[in-house]
């Protein structure tokens, strides 16, 4: 299966025919900017084009009123005055004669990916659309919303999860899901206490629904402007994706809107194209990767169109571009986070883990209840003054190597459960290469162990060398230790600056690695929680569903970000304790981090039953489903809660309060 791109030459014809400062960023350039450059990036070529439909009035009536959609379509017959006019009764939003058949096309166009995707005729897609809540804030119908109902009712899915990462709340789609449990909407977006439009309470961190729906809206308020590459994936990490694990959706719609990026004049913030490849990755592992985009805001054309084409690699199971230093979220990012988790943890078992004392603090507001005048640019976040914000430069997409994945397997059986694509290598380096790397440990002197390193030095030095993207290799159990010791020593020799060690199981840390930063050591499955330094870090593996991803995002996750590391090893050794689809969602989530190099070393006890799944969430494909939440243990949530205290000053990317009292590690 492959990814979907829907769009339509017609919906290039809507132009603002008046003067009206406010809608004139609306303008058909940015779907022929978008389109232009994904054509130049050859991902429109990768991609399966779907044929564009408009949606019938039933279908808009899943949403909106019949007379509005009456309304709507009495504008094709409307003059420039009248169509000034009735645009002038509506909150940021113009007409044209071909608005209804333009804004039906949109709608159409959500629901053919979506069919397409619940059918398997794709994999995920992006609907490139314009004119999307009835008539406000350039909107005409409600896209996403349409097609969240009509999942459930042509489709009869029971969750589905939208996230909205345009710049400004969707309150249409909260407004409609409100009392819903069925749908979990998550949004983010510049709020600065109610200053910036649309200037609703109904926005803020405490607005969690009603009725059945209570905790199935989650507002993520930023109050300043300047957000980054560092608050974004913090806002994934400690909010969304535990409420969207523990919610287990069947779908996910994206409201993708990329106002929220780099350049933006409505935005104003500091994220740059690359950072939504990272996250369209991180919602991949969601939904059995059931993915549907559809574009929303987005009015600088070059940060627009880079950020589509990002999102369409990620889309495609492209690794992600590494992402710029620092990452360090804001302190008022850290206060929106902390609230939001206080405002939602009553309502889902998975904040009430490892969260301190609610702050939800008093809201800034006049004594009659409006909101204060709006000032200038709004207040900007601390992290964007201290990093200046560099003009967009030439769209650098992640070069994809002429083997995306390799396999250096002992175990004969092991190689027929590969999936297509993924090579299966025979080669090994040369007998003096291996026979040196050998005498540094006894261990590696067996012919066995001698075979298998001869095989992953060669599979290495594809990766090192960009050949190969990444790998899978089986070795012996009594030669674990000493074969990441050479693994990590030539990885580090051949430059490679930053190396990620996530290991599992009865492993120790070689006794030579130096703990000068260019290595950091994660062992998960250690005997306590413990931080020997900040490069050194141990926690026991979790025996739950929840307690394993509370480790993952709550604390690898957010280490491997900080870190930004060149590559990432994933070592499963003896009793390595992984089931097969959590060593499958490790190895998916560290090609975030890691711009898609990850090596896992596979005890070969193992490599039977985790090889096949591994090469190919590796190759891009969706990691299996957890299986039903449970949530973590107490000792478990202890365990993650202390590494944060002891870690937090050093690696901000764990943080998940502001100005806490963190503990002091040695460096």
């Amino acid at each position: 299966m492959g990814t979907a791109l829907v769009y339509h030459e017609d919906m290039t014809a809507p132009r603002l025919l008046w003067d009206d400062p406010e809608c004139q960023i609306e303008c058909p350039e940015r779907l022929t900017a978008a389109l232009d450059l994904l054509r130049q990036c050859g991902l429109e070529q990768r991609c399966t084009r779907l044929s564009t439909r408009e949606a019938s009035e039933a279908e808009l009536g899943l949403v909106h009123s019949l007379e509005y959609v009456a309304l709507v379509r009495g504008t094709q017959a409307l003059g420039e005055a009248e169509l000034q006019a009735l645009s002038g009764q509506y909150d940021a939003v113009y007409f044209h004669p071909s608005t209804y058949h333009c804004a039906r096309l949109a709608a159409g166009a959500a629901l053919q990916l979506v069919d397409a995707v619940l059918a398997g005729t794709v994999r995920n897609g992006l609907a490139l659309v314009s004119q999307r809540a009835a008539a406000s804030g350039f909107c005409v119908f409600n896209n996403v919303a349409i097609a969240a109902q009509h999942a459930k009712q042509k489709h009869g899915l029971h969750r589905i999860l939208i996230v909205d990462w345009d710049i400004h709340h969707g309150q249409g789609i909260q407004y409609i899901f409100e009392d819903d449990p069925s749908v979990l909407y998550f949004s983010w977006h510049r709020y600065e206490h109610g200053r910036f439009w649309p200037f609703l309470r109904e926005s803020d961190a405490d607005v969690v629904g009603r009725g059945q729906g209570r905790g199935f809206t989650v507002n993520l308020p930023w109050n300043q402007v300047g957000m980054g590459n560092a608050e974004y994936l913090a806002a994934f990490l400690h909010v969304l994706l535990p409420l969207a694990f523990e919610f287990g959706p069947e779908l996910v719609l994206v409201a993708a809107g990329f106002d929220s990026a780099i350049g933006d004049p409505e935005g104003q913030m500091q994220a740059t194209p690359e950072c939504f490849a990272h996250l369209t990755h991180l919602l991949q592992v969601l939904a059995g990767g059931r993915v549907c985009a559809v574009l929303e805001g987005g009015y600088h054309l070059e940060s627009l169109a880079q950020s589509v084409c990002m999102t369409v690699q990620a889309l495609l199971g492209d690794p992600a571009p590494p992402l710029l230093r620092p990452m360090v979220p804001c302190q008022s990012a850290l206060v929106s986070i902390q609230r939001v988790r206080a405002a939602q943890a009553p309502h889902w078992t998975s904040l009430q883990e490892n969260d301190s004392a609610p702050l939800l603090g008093p809201r800034t507001r006049s004594p009659d209840e409006r909101p204060p005048p709006q000032l200038p640019g709004g207040p900007v976040c601390e992290a964007a003054v201290a990093v200046p914000s560099c003009p967009l430069g030439q769209l650098c997409l992640c070069p994809i190597p002429p083997v995306r994945t390799a396999a250096a397997l002992t175990t004969p059986v092991a190689s027929l459960i590969l999936p297509p694509g993924v090579l299966l290598q025979e080669g090994s380096a040369s007998m003096e290469k291996t026979e040196a790397w050998a005498r540094l440990h006894r261990s590696l002197a067996q012919d066995e162990a001698l075979m298998a390193l001869g095989k992953l030095l060669n599979l290495l030095d594809g990766i090192l060398d960009g050949q190969v993207g990444s790998g899978v290799v089986a070795i012996p159990a009594p030669a674990a230790t000493a074969t990441l010791d050479v693994v990590i020593q030539q990885s580090l020799s051949l430059r490679t600056e930053r190396v990620l060690c996530v290991v599992l199981g009865q492993l120790d840390r070689p006794l030579d690695l130096a703990d000068d930063g260019r290595t950091l050591w994660l062992h998960i499955r250690g005997q306590e929680a413990s931080a020997l330094s900040m490069f050194q870090v141990s926690m026991p593996l979790p025996g739950t569903t929840g307690g394993f991803l509370s480790c993952i995002l709550g604390l690898v996750l957010p280490l491997a970000y900080g870190f930004q590391p060149d590559m990432a090893l994933m070592v499963l050794g003896p009793a390595h304790g992984l089931e097969v689809p959590q060593a499958a969602l490790l190895a998916t989530l560290l090609r975030g981090p890691a711009g898609g190099r990850v090596l896992a070393l596979v005890e070969e006890g193992s490599a039977v039953q985790l090889a096949g799944v591994l090469a190919s969430v590796l190759q891009g494909q969706a990691p299996p489903s957890l299986g039903p939440f449970v949530s973590a243990s107490a000792e478990d949530s202890q365990a993650l809660k202390y590494l944060r205290r002891q870690l937090g000053a050093r690696w901000g990317m764990l943080q998940v309060e502001a100005e806490a009292d963190w503990g002091c590690l040695p460096p």
